[in-house]
């Protein structure tokens, strides 16, 4: 145990009359009552006076370092869950971080060619809109969402400005002073000395250890976006009606802190504020949440990706996508009978979930005007669909979760004879339905997944998806037989990817390639040719040497070499070109297509552990060390370990 009065084993910063103690033996935390006076010890030993900035550093390095260490000990796989409709017994934390408050510039706004001073607040509005770049999404010309910004952003602002003010039209404003200030404020933070760079590191490392742990039934955890969002203007995805928007700054007094009763509250850091509810309540997982001004919704402070409560998350999603693997034939028999039902509901219901479990597309749901126009398959129009002429072809196109286009050109004659029913109900539905009207009128997402559930406890739509995503990788990824006949680990991280992409593809996980990616792969692909042509020379001069011609350059030798040493240059540049190879190619075929988004969340990490333990693949190739953290329970299945159904149960 270490010493009460020691700092050293604190990750957290304030807690009200109690010490943190760390027993190492069982990497448990636990919570010993202590007094007044050692809490004021222990808040001394965190100054300047207790030591020089190194050893301050140094302590806050080793806080940390035993924080993780305690958190990644902590096997909550093998811990007991907390009783039934309960999601901890005791948590405690030390609340939200958040913003400064603005501090002025000063820099005049130019209007109709005449300098213009602003208030302060006036002109951290005006800052939020000389902050967004010109080729950006929402201002470029191109992009369709300027006008939008704009007029949502000029609305805002217009208010604060007032009726009286001189600035009465956003045509008239020039705002490239605040922005040519704000550029060399960028220009400045890039050319940070070392020593400046050490003391935004150790600010960061402050805000870590005052906010970023919470203990849950006695464990220590780590919390996720535990710093309050800035005030800024709303970006939204894709042609968002809100883009625009100012984002309001939040203050502690518009925050709820949930806590376990039997321990202290967190205090409120802010000078003159105080939190503005304080909660147990222990079945939810949020330690904070506030009410947001652009989408009039409640956001949340939650445990991080790697947490004990997104871990038993995880582990209930994927052994649910397991459960309907065992009565998914089940579950196909019944819509499938149901898509020739003369009950108009009943079709509908059968082709929603045909196309569900087999486009893995989302369930989707109801739109305000003030959201994105983004769809799913229960709010699909009839412009999202273009039958062709001849056969059963159909493009399906349409805007999904976050703005992503879903393009598709569907061959349903293709699949079996449900899959051509399928598509005699939509052209069936579509018929005699204007553009802007739905093809499925009858089916609403909470009808259809309260009816998923009749079917199987907790099946919802997004069970589909996860199945059918684990389903496909364990299926695609190739057999250990062959890929253990592959020499180097590139050939086989190939073969994985090989797999992985085609889930991506299958639930339309895309990405868009950025001028910075292309001119990368560019770059990628010269130094590829580059390294080929010294290759040659290299191979020449081998030849050169081989026939025992005096005539030959030292090239890329301190020497003349013989052709021993050359032999092992071309080896070592043969390596190296194949490497590169590898991985352009890897780039390459996977540029436009979003690997990670599946891997993080729809596919079971069980497969590629095993996968790797099968294939002697190093697990570090396929998950960062942000995967491993958020897996740790996945990384002890042995190499056998397949997807495979389970016996359904009520959870």
């Amino acid at each position: 145990m270490s010493d009460s009065s020691s700092s050293d084993d604190l990750p957290l910063s304030r807690l009200n009359h109690q010490t943190v103690v760390r027993n190492r033996a069982e990497d448990v935390v636990q919570i010993s009552d202590k007094g007044k006076g050692t809490r004021k010890k222990m808040r001394r030993a965190s100054c300047h006076d207790s030591g020089s900035d190194g050893e301050i550093s140094a302590m806050k390095r080793k806080k940390m370092k035993s924080a993780e260490q305690g958190i990644a000990a902590f096997e909550w796989w093998n811990s007991p869950d907390p009783p039934e409709g309960k999601a901890w017994q005791t948590l405690e934390h030390c609340g939200m971080t958040f913003e400064p408050q603005y501090k002025p510039h000063g820099i005049a706004m130019v209007y109709d060619g005449v300098p213009i001073s602003l208030t302060p607040y006036q002109e951290e509005l005006a800052t939020f809109y000389a902050a967004m770049p010109e080729d950006g999404p929402q201002l470029n010309v191109s992009g369709g969402q300027r006008e939008i910004f704009q007029r949502n952003f000029w609305d805002d602002w217009h208010k604060v400005l007032g009726k009286s003010h001189a600035i009465k039209s956003f045509d008239k404003c020039d705002f490239s002073d605040i922005s040519k200030h704000l550029d060399r404020l960028k220009f400045v933070k890039r050319a940070a000395s070392d020593a400046e760079k050490v003391v935004a590191r150790e600010l960061r490392d402050d805000c870590q250890l005052r906010s970023g742990y919470a203990i849950l039934d006695d464990h220590l955890e780590k919390v996720g976006n535990f710093r309050m969002e800035p005030p800024s203007l709303f970006r939204g995805r894709g042609k968002h009606p809100k883009t625009g928007v100012v984002k309001l700054r939040v203050e502690p007094d518009q925050v709820s802190i949930n806590c376990g009763a039997s321990r202290p509250p967190p205090i409120c850091l802010e000078l003159g504020r105080s939190w503005g509810e304080i909660k147990h309540d222990d079945t939810v997982t949020w330690l904070s949440t506030w009410h947001e001004n652009v989408m009039q919704s409640n956001k949340y402070v939650m445990l991080a990706a790697n947490s004990s409560l997104k871990g038993k998350s995880d582990f209930k999603k994927f052994q649910k996508a397991m459960q309907l693997k065992g009565c998914i034939e089940r579950v196909r028999h019944g819509y499938h009978k149901n898509l020739k039902s003369k009950d108009r509901h009943l079709k509908q219901q059968a082709t929603t979930m045909w196309l569900i479990d087999t486009l893995a597309l989302r369930v989707g749901g109801e739109k305000s005007e003030e959201e994105a126009d983004t769809v799913g398959c229960c709010s699909l129009r009839v412009e999202h669909f273009t039958f062709h002429k001849t056969g059963k072809d159909v493009d399906l196109e349409f805007l999904g979760k976050d703005s992503i286009l879903f393009k598709q050109s569907i061959d349903f004659a293709g699949f079996d004879e449900h899959g051509q029913q399928a598509y005699d109900n939509i052209r069936e539905m579509c018929r005699s339905k204007k553009k802007n009207e739905q093809v499925f009128e009858l089916i609403e997402p909470t009808s259809l997944n309260a009816h998923l559930s009749s079917i199987m406890p907790g099946l919802t739509a997004k069970v589909f998806r996860t199945y059918n995503a684990s389903e496909t990788l364990q299926n695609q990824l190739p057999d250990a037989e062959h890929v253990l006949e592959m020499r180097s680990i590139g050939d086989k991280l190939i073969a994985y990817n090989e797999a992985n992409r085609i889930v991506a593809i299958l639930c339309n996980h895309q990405r868009t390639v950025s001028a910075a990616a292309a001119t990368g792969l560019e770059a990628q692909a010269e130094k590829l040719e580059q390294l080929k042509d010294q290759r040659r020379e290299l191979q020449n001069m081998r030849t050169t040497l081989k026939a025992g011609k005096d005539n030959a350059e030292a090239h890329r030798f301190a020497k003349l070499p013989d052709e021993k040493d050359v032999s092992k240059r071309i080896d070592i540049w043969t390596e190296k070109i194949k490497k590169l190879e590898i991985d352009l190619r890897n780039k390459e075929e996977n540029k436009e297509v979003s690997l990670g988004t599946s891997k993080a969340n729809y596919l079971d990490p069980r497969i590629s552990v095993a996968w790797c333990k099968r294939c002697d693949v190093p697990i570090e190739k396929l998950f960062s060390k942000t995967l491993k953290q958020k897996f740790a329970w996945a990384l002890t299945v042995g190499s056998s370990w397949r997807f495979e159904a389970m016996p359904i149960t009520d959870s």
